[in-house]
């Protein structure tokens, strides 16, 4: 008991030391980007993955859709099953701050959306890989994640505008664009910016030690991070998360897993509510309540569900050991009862 005592003061010791020393590197050369050696290496470490798919669905309510050349002859009207609302925004707003009284949240054509694969599902429901017409005045079409939610109550489509009005007013390079809305029908729709590569922790892992060579022995063509790219994601994350913070916004769940890269080894923060399924030992319910990611939470706010500024930076202090470490879980060795018991 003894040993696991002083096993987690060092270890919290040592993130703390990891967060003093990146944050002075982050803060000294954060707005030079050329620090990092990013000129051009980008592309040795991101795939080349084909989007080119063929349309699955088309969501569509009226007499205008793109021609049928743009679409393949098996386009249906979307019908989704019945999903939960969501239990938590993918923000949350500080008590004494107030969403803006002039908040306009964009309102898309659902003939303007046509699906073309599934990229996974959450409590909510399904997140789509669209194409969406006519969204910016230089793009006839452009790629989107489509986050959708059926027949949710009148107090679970209450909570859906809310959240997209709250994520209306996010605005910044490193927080994943929020495009609009689709509601004048079932199912409700969120568009927003697609991020090709996902979710950061998967893709730390792919470019990690660990996955040198492929399944059938060859050597992977996946190239590791090196430090200076890392420090280069760390720098994006925590310019998100300062905005954040600026607009008195509070994040609550970030991880690595929610966090998702484009091209050129862009980082952004975002969540389109799938990592809870799809990262499901992230999360433990602690005492029969919601379940929570206590391995990236501090002590206050798994007892007291209190969640501030300050519960986020210490949730930025993990990502970054994340990181460094090429997406490992925090405490891997132990179990989430007893990560609970000795925080």
């Amino acid at each position: 008991m003894v040993f696991s005592q002083v096993y987690v003061v060092v270890g919290i010791a040592g993130v703390a030391l990891i967060v003093c020393v990146l944050m002075v590197i982050i803060l000294k050369y954060g707005r030079n980007s050329n620090k990092f050696g990013m000129k051009g290496s980008s592309s040795s470490v991101i795939s080349n993955d084909d989007d080119s798919a063929s349309p699955l669905h088309h969501v569509s309510n009226g007499n205008n859709t793109p021609s049928s050349s743009e679409m393949s002859h098996d386009a249906v009207i979307i019908g989704m099953t019945k999903i939960p609302v969501i239990e938590n925004p993918q923000y949350f707003r500080q008590s004494g701050s107030m969403l803006k009284s002039d908040t306009f949240v964009q309102h898309i054509k659902r003939h303007n959306i046509v699906l073309k694969r599934e990229l996974g599902e959450g409590a909510f429901g399904k997140v789509f890989l669209a194409e969406c017409y006519n969204l910016t005045p230089d793009q006839d079409k452009i790629l989107v994640a489509v986050k959708t939610l059926k027949e949710a109550s009148e107090s679970g489509r209450a909570d859906f505008h809310r959240e997209a009005e709250l994520l209306t007013n996010l605005q910044h390079e490193h927080i994943v664009t929020f495009y609009g809305v689709c509601v004048d029908s079932d199912p409700l729709i969120m568009v927003f910016e697609y991020m090709k590569h996902g979710d950061l922790n998967k893709f730390l892992r792919s470019h990690g030690p660990d996955m040198v060579l492929m399944a059938d022995g060859q050597h992977s063509l996946m190239v590791e991070l090196t430090q200076s790219q890392m420090l280069h994601i760390a720098q994006q994350i925590a310019a998100g998360m300062v905005y954040l913070a600026s607009q008195h916004f509070v994040h609550r769940d970030l991880a690595t897993r929610n966090c998702l890269v484009g091209e050129n080894l862009l980082v952004k923060i975002g969540d389109f509510g799938m990592s809870r399924d799809v990262y499901s030992t992230d999360y433990y319910r602690v005492g029969g309540h919601t379940m929570l990611p206590i391995r990236w939470m501090p002590p206050e706010s798994i007892m007291y569900r209190r969640f501030t500024t300050e519960s986020d930076v210490w949730s930025l202090g993990v990502v970054l050991w994340e990181i460094f470490t090429y997406g490992k879980q925090p405490w891997y060795q132990l179990s989430n009862n007893e990560v609970s018991s000795l925080l």
